[in-house]
């Protein structure tokens, strides 16, 4: 890649960033308020990103043979725990992933 190629490659970035970033002050002016269907999509996104997280983390689980799911559930069991125990997203998430490994590498090989 040559010197103009990476200018050009850094403009173009930097002018979508900041579209990105200003566009909700265009398009939803101060004076207006923020529109319902913002407020309900806010609202409803995140715990369908969730789900969809979810089935996209199980969906390689194999419950019909070995290891039968057991190292996938655990995880999201562990996930589940910690989190209603902790209220910790970063640790629930990390104690699940280590656990998954642990499982997966050391005690479910084949």
């Amino acid at each position: 890649m040559t010197a103009i190629h990476g200018l050009l490659l850094v403009g173009v970035v930097a002018v979508v960033t900041l579209l990105t970033r200003s566009a909700p002050f265009l398009l939803f002016p101060a004076d207006q308020g923020t529109p319902g269907w913002v407020i309900y999509l806010g609202r409803v996104l995140p715990s369908a990103v969730i789900g969809m997280l979810i089935i996209y983390c199980l969906r390689g689980a194999t419950p019909l043979s070995f290891p039968y799911g057991i190292p996938e559930g655990a995880a999201l069991l562990t996930v589940v725990l910690l989190h209603l125990w902790k209220r910790n997203t970063l640790l629930s998430i990390a104690g699940g992933t280590v656990l998954y490994m642990v499982l997966v590498q050391l005690v479910f090989t084949t």
